[in-house]
């Protein structure tokens, strides 16, 4: 599943994408998406400065006396009585510092405040990869296409992914490696300052076991290992053992007589009328 949202509105790529940003306090970080809209608050009201004007560098964008606008760019409007602007079809060459100056009665400069904008392109897409290695970890890659500036972030089932379930990389990078033990729903998040896509995939172990067992030889194994291929730990399967033994009775009568034990018993026939048993063992007569 991929999900695109912008801040506000996201109509195709990038044209439509309409971000806003309270300019109204000195030095404000704004930003636009490629393409699309930014609406800035420049000021409460305009229609009682008696004269305004926005500008970058030495361009002059934005004029007025109050609620008459004298000059304003192309791609643009201004509301004088909220005091919006709004800057359409944004560009890369629209990103800079912008200034916003006002004037009293007397023409004397009452206030300026600074304004930096930064133009992005939007995240478009997000492409996640997963890999299982030798000893059952699972790398994963996560790459977006478009966006500038892409920031990273991932969830297992909805919780953030902690050290104990990372091998390498951590929770902001786009390559990781899982433990062998991690499995569930994992999402990796694409986004910058006005998009973001997500792409989830759920995953599960890489068909590794993890066995810890003393072998025949005494040695201790503790590993992960290969579950389809596994030779290690193994519980052994043991069958019942029947004895039959024939023997002729004190009357010259055959009695059949059926002996049933553990394998690891050993038993030792004389040929004295009766048998002797191990309390530990099992055993019934049937004739």
């Amino acid at each position: 599943m991929e999900v695109v949202i912008a801040l506000l509105l996201m109509l195709g790529v990038s044209h439509g994408v309409e971000t806003h940003c309270d300019g109204r306090q000195n030095g404000a970080q704004c930003y636009g998406a490629l393409g699309g809209t930014v609406v800035l608050q420049l000021m409460d009201s305009a229609s009682e400065i008696f004269k305004y004007q926005w500008m970058k560098n030495k361009t002059t964008i934005l004029q007025g006396r109050k609620n008459v606008i004298v000059h304003i760019m192309d791609r643009s409007s201004f509301t004088p009585n909220n005091g919006t602007f709004r800057m359409n079809d944004l560009r890369r060459t629209d990103a800079g510092e912008y200034n916003v100056l006002t004037f009293d009665l007397a023409g004397h400069e009452s206030e300026q405040r600074t304004l930096q904008l930064s133009i992005q392109a939007p995240v478009s897409s997000v492409l996640l990869v997963s890999e299982c290695l030798s000893q059952g970890e699972m790398r994963m890659s996560c790459s977006s296409e478009g966006g500038d500036s892409p920031q990273y972030s991932w969830t297992l089932d909805g919780q953030t992914l902690t050290d104990a379930q990372l091998l390498s990389g951590n929770n902001e990078t786009n390559n990781i490696t899982l433990k062998q033990d991690v499995s569930g729903l994992l999402v990796c998040l694409v986004r910058n300052h006005i998009s973001y896509v997500l792409k989830e995939k759920s995953i599960s172990t890489c068909g590794f076991i993890y066995i810890n067992c003393i072998v025949s030889n005494g040695t201790n194994v503790s590993e992960w290992v290969f579950e389809a291929t596994n030779t290690l730990c193994i519980e052994p399967t043991t069958a019942s053992t029947t004895l039959t033994d024939t023997k002729t009775s004190t009357v010259g009568k055959e009695t059949g007589i059926i002996v049933s034990i553990k394998p690891s018993t050993n038993i030792t026939h004389s040929n004295q009328t009766g048998t002797t048993h191990s309390s530990d063992d099992p055993w019934y007569i049937s004739k």
